[in-house]
C-alpha cells in the first residue's frame, strides 16, 4: 500500500530500523497491536486447535515467530514498491510498518501510466510470490515429516500472503489495485486527475462496504471480529478521500510557479537584533507575523526566526540573546526557487515544522511561502466562464 502523497500522515515513524536497499524503514508503535493480535490468534486458536498436545511455550513461541515473519513479508511488499519507484524516477521518503500493515511513502507522482502500473503491480506480485514459496515450503516440510505445528505456521504464512496479494489487488484506492485502476484510466483518458477521482471513488465504495458489513456482523451475528474489517474500511475511506483531495490540489496548482503564490519582499530580522528589542516592536509595529527570515550583515539569509523559538528563551535572557542565537539555521529550513512548481514544494512544506519555505534566487531572498498562502490560492473562486459569452471587465 502507498500512502497518499503530500497529505497529513496517517502514521508517523516511532522507531527507526535504519535503511534497507537505501530506503529508510521504521516502525509505528501500533505495529505492536498487529503482532499481539496475530500471536494471540495463533497461540490460543489455530495452532492448538490444529495440533493439540504441545506445551504453551511451544504455541506462544511459534506464534510470536510467525507474527515477526509476517511483518517481514509486509516489509518485502513495501520494499518492492520503493525499489521499483526509484527505478522509475519517483523519490522514496521511506517505509513505515504499522497496525494495518505497511505504507511506502513516495514523493511525487509516477511519470506515466506504465510507470504507475509497474510501481503498483510489484507489491501484490511480491506477496503472491512469497505466499507461493511459503506454501511450497509447508508442503516440503510436511513431506519431510517435520512436526505438524511448524508446518501449520508456515502454511498460515503462505495463505496470509496470498490473501494479502488478493486484497491489495482489489481495484480501489489507496490499495495497489486502485493504482492499477488509475493507471488503466489514465492510459484510456489521458487525464491523471480524472483517473485518480475514479480510483478514489472505488476506494470509498469498498471502504463503506467493509464498514457496513463489519458492523452488521457485530450487531446481527454478535461477532466482534467484524470490527476488524470495519476499521480497515474506515482507513480506506479516509485514505481515498485524502488522495482525491490531493489530486484536486495538484490539478489546480499544476504548472503554477512559486513566485505566483509567495509573499514577495517579506519582513526580515537582522541576525544581531536583541530579542527584547524585537519583541518591543510587535505586534503593532513591523513584526506582525509568526516567523521571519534572518539576514546577516552582508544581506545573506542565515535562517528563520519563529515566535515559538523566541518564547523558549527565558524573559530575563532576552536582553542579551540575539535572533541568530535562537533561529532555525538555513539548513533546517525548507527553501525553494521562484521558478519551482508549487506542487513539488507542497509535500516539503507539509512535513516542515515551520510550515513555510524561504524563496531564494541565486542565494538572495526574494520571498516567503506558507501553507496559508497556498490555501488562499486554492480558496480563490474560479472566474465564471459562460459558454460562448466572453467575460466582461469594468
Amino acid at each position: 500500500m502507498r500512502e497518499p502523497e503530500g497529505e497529513a500522515r496517517f502514521m508517523d515513524e516511532s522507531l527507526s530500523l535504519g535503511r534497507i536497499a537505501g530506503v529508510r524503514v521504521g516502525l509505528h508503535w501500533s505495529v505492536l497491536v498487529i503482532v499481539a493480535l496475530i500471536t494471540v490468534a495463533l497461540a490460543h486458536g489455530r495452532l492448538p486447535a490444529a495440533h493439540p498436545g504441545h506445551s504453551p511455550v511451544a504455541y506462544w513461541g511459534l506464534a510470536v515467530l510467525t507474527a515477526v515473519v509476517f511483518l517481514l513479508s509486509l516489509l518485502a511488499h513495501e520494499l518492492a514498491h520503493a525499489v521499483v519507484a526509484r527505478r522509475n524516477g519517483v523519490e522514496v521518503e521511506g517505509i513505515t510498518l504499522w497496525m494495518l500493515g505497511g505504507a511506502a511513502r513516495l514523493r511525487g507522482e509516477a511519470p506515466s501510466p506504465a510507470a504507475e502500473l509497474r510501481i503498483a503491480g510489484v507489491g501484490p506480485l511480491t506477496s503472491l510470490l512469497a505466499g507461493g514459496v511459503l506454501t511450497g515450503a509447508a508442503v516440503g516440510l510436511d513431506a519431510l515429516h517435520v512436526t505438524g505445528l511448524v508446518v501449520e505456521a508456515v502454511a498460515w504464512l503462505g495463505a496470509i500472503n496470498i490473501l494479502l496479494a488478493v486484497f491489495n489487488a482489489l481495484p480501489a484506492a489507496p490499495l495497489d489495485g486502485g493504482r492499477l485502476l488509475r493507471a488503466y484510466l489514465w492510459h484510456r483518458t489521458g487525464d491523471r486527475l480524472r483517473a485518480t477521482r475514479g480510483a478514489s471513488a472505488a476506494g470509498r465504495a469498498l471502504g463503506w462496504f467493509m464498514v457496513l458489513t463489519g458492523f452488521a456482523d457485530v450487531l446481527f451475528a454478535g461477532d466482534l471480529a467484524g470490527l476488524w474489517p470495519a476499521l480497515i474500511g474506515w482507513f480506506l475511506i479516509a485514505a481515498a478521500t485524502a488522495e482525491s483531495r490531493q489530486a484536486q490540489i495538484r490539478g489546480v496548482l499544476e504548472g503554477v510557479p512559486v513566485r505566483r503564490v509567495m509573499t514577495p519582499a517579506p519582513v526580515v530580522v537582522p541576525e544581531t537584533v536583541i530579542l527584547s528589542d524585537f519583541l518591543a516592536e510587535g505586534p503593532f509595529g513591523p513584526y506582525r507575523h509568526s516567523a521571519y527570515p534572518v539576514l546577516a550583515a552582508d544581506g545573506s539569509v542565515t535562517g528563520l526566526l519563529t515566535l515559538r523559538g523566541v518564547q523558549t528563551v527565558p524573559a530575563q535572557a532576552r536582553t542579551h540573546t540575539t535572533a541568530g542565537d535562537v533561529m532555525r539555521p538555513l539548513g533546517d529550513v525548507v527553501t525553494a526557487t521562484s521558478d519551482e512548481p508549487v506542487v513539488d514544494l507542497l509535500p516539503r512544506l507539509q512535513e516542515s515544522p515551520a510550515r513555510r519555505a524561504l524563496v531564494l534566487d541565486q542565494g538572495r531572498l526574494v520571498g516567503i511561502l506558507t501553507l496559508a498562502d497556498i490555501t488562499r490560492a486554492l480558496a480563490w473562486p474560479a472566474p465564471r466562464e459562460d459558454r460562448g459569452v466572453p467575460a466582461s471587465h469594468p
